[in-house]
């Protein structure tokens, strides 16, 4: 059984698609399924349920693949370790985050701190690219405002943010020092996409405080929702980042709307010293700012 072998596997497991698993290894499709054909017949079983060009994997090549990710995940993290002592990786952090800016003064820190660090960072579209991206070594962390629901993964809570109603100034609840999000029911909402994390915690609070929020329209970006929030078209949920002086973040005190944003890693994974030493100081750069805020008066 060759290494070959079980990297093609892995990629036509992951597909479902002898085609396309050929295009992104860059090899010929026949090569390509002679090679799985001599794996199943090393193993003495078909690893794949064939149906026209769908290629499934049956219940051997569940199993088997669950031994071939820990197999190829050992070799991937004895080949980073041993890069990371010849110091090859020169001080690379890979960080991947979905709804999460990072705060451009943490990043002017911490390369400030350790100038020969870089640290890269990628927009990623859902939290299953985030698990995948980091499963394979593609990343060393993602932060994700979701709960972490994986054994495999370990997380540490950072920054927790305030959710608040924006309104036009001109709404007639605009004056009020709190609201119950019951009592916007009937209002028009400017909303983000529903794979947005941001518009999952929110509508989760919408469905607790009885009702499902009506989408007048739905934008991109944070920074558009206040736009048209400005231009009095809708409510919509806005944080304290998201600021206007034509729009009025309401405090909600039923339910109670916050984000928890948390960095993830994978748990008993070899992390580098250079990913050890961001790790660190994201932790302490927002304990720090923790600290300072509650001592302010």
């Amino acid at each position: 059984m060759e290494l070959l072998q079980l990297q093609y596997f892995r990629k036509v497991a992951q597909l479902g698609h002898l085609t396309r698993a050929a295009e992104e290894l860059r090899i010929a499709q026949p090569a390509l399924s002679k090679t799985i054909a001599r794996l199943e017949n090393d193993l003495g079983v078909p690893l794949f349920d064939r149906k026209k060009r769908q290629i499934r994997l049956n219940e051997y090549g569940q199993i088997f693949l669950k031994q071939v990710e820990i197999a190829l995940g050992a070799l991937e993290e004895g080949k980073q370790q041993i890069a990371d002592q010849a110091n090859l990786i020169q001080g690379r952090v890979i960080l991947a985050s979905t709804d999460h800016q990072c705060d451009a003064e943490l990043v002017r820190s911490f390369l400030t701190m350790f100038p020969d660090n870089k640290l890269l960072i990628k927009q990623t579209y859902s939290e299953i690219q985030n698990q995948t991206f980091l499963r394979n070594g593609d990343i060393d962390f993602y932060i994700t405002s979701l709960p972490i629901d994986n054994n495999d993964l370990d997380s540490y809570p950072f920054v927790t943010e305030e959710i608040f109603l924006g309104v036009p100034k001109s709404h007639k609840l605009a004056n009020r020092s709190s609201i119950r999000l019951i009592e916007f029911a009937e209002e028009d909402f400017i909303s983000l996409p529903t794979r947005n994390h941001f518009r999952q915690i929110t509508d989760h609070y919408c469905n607790e405080a009885g009702f499902t929020p009506q989408s007048v329209c739905e934008v991109e970006e944070l920074s558009a929702v206040s736009s048209f929030v400005q231009k009095e078209i809708g409510v919509a949920f806005l944080t304290q980042a998201v600021t206007h002086p034509e729009i009025v973040l309401l405090p909600i005190e039923e339910p109670v709307c916050k984000r928890t944003f948390q960095i993830v890693w994978m748990k008993n994974r070899y992390l580098s010293k250079s990913a050890l030493k961001f790790q660190e100081f994201l932790i302490y750069y927002y304990q720090k700012q923790e600290k300072e805020t509650n001592q302010t008066p």
